[in-house]
């Protein structure tokens, strides 16, 4: 284990201070996440230099579509989410503990190694909540970034504030997951919030990421014109618009058995209301 950053004492354990849960953990407890655990009044971070995920993927699959188009990256996971969406298509990794599935050792210099041994340019940190394993994650961003990798961060952008800004100096392109533009939703769907993952996308553009933002359509859920347009029209105001926008096709998984995948028709209707408002560059996923 690995002492994790980003906690402080809280009576007879400690509260995490890494996304906005803020998780209170008592001795011999894990936070949401399921990855971070309070022992003798320190969090550990559980899943570090232990992937449970490895694979090369093409960059359009992480989906990055304006960044270093035709090249391939090393895609890199472990274990936890602090998000609880109900149709995750990975669940069989982001719900569970560190322990709950297959690992193996790979310290952060040994993915750096990997990446330069097969001429693979970039490493994707996906899959899974990255922000739940960032002890690990940082470390290899770091040494990718010494040794001219890029890295790009696959995420829902449910963080604290500072945690991202230490990471955002070693990320060079982002695919940030907006759920919806409903905070309701967020709660009720994903047992989140909307606002600190707003934040942080104006935060990664500040810093100069390279940034695309994907919108997983779920029939009645939020697909309607109105919540399309809310996010488009969010897009548009904060200098957005050129920010390729991905709306992907959902289909049902997990704990989500209804409603069935979303009409193509649905997303090519919402491709063309987010131009119609002013977003440049739309594109189409899962279909």
């Amino acid at each position: 284990m690995t002492e994790a950053s980003f906690y402080q004492a809280d009576g007879d354990g400690v509260q995490c201070l890494l996304c906005p849960h803020r998780c209170r953990i008592r001795e011999g407890g894990r936070g949401i996440c399921k990855s971070r655990l309070c022992r003798e009044g320190s969090l550990y971070a559980l899943s570090y230099g232990m992937p449970c995920a490895l694979a090369v993927d093409p960059v359009e699959k992480k989906p990055l579509n304006e960044f270093m188009p035709g090249t391939f990256c090393l895609s890199l996971s472990c274990t936890g989410c602090n998000l609880s969406c109900r149709w995750c298509q990975n669940s069989d990794i982001s719900q569970v503990a560190p322990e709950d599935a297959d690992g193996f050792d790979l310290p952060p210099e040994k993915v750096v190694e990997l990446c330069l041994e097969r001429g693979l340019p970039s490493i994707a940190y996906t899959y899974t909540e990255p922000f739940t394993w960032w002890e690990y994650m940082y470390d290899i961003a770091a040494l990718a970034h010494d040794r001219g990798l890029k890295n790009i961060l696959v995420s829902a952008g449910f963080v604290e504030k500072e945690p991202l800004r230490e990471l955002l100096p070693l990320i060079d392109a982002a695919n940030i997951d907006i759920k919806a533009m409903d905070d309701d939703f967020y709660r009720r769907y994903c047992g989140a919030s909307l606002a600190p993952v707003l934040e942080n996308v104006l935060a990664m553009r500040d810093a100069g990421v390279h940034l695309e933002i994907t919108n997983l359509l779920i029939p009645g859920l939020n697909d309607a014109e109105e919540q399309v347009g809310r996010l488009c029209r969010w897009m548009v105001e904060n200098g957005l618009q050129d920010v390729p926008l991905h709306f992907s096709r959902y289909f049902p998984r997990y704990r989500m058995k209804e409603p069935g995948p979303t009409p193509k028709g649905r997303l090519v209707a919402a491709r063309e209301l987010a131009l119609s408002l002013g977003v440049r560059r739309v594109y189409l996923g899962n279909v």
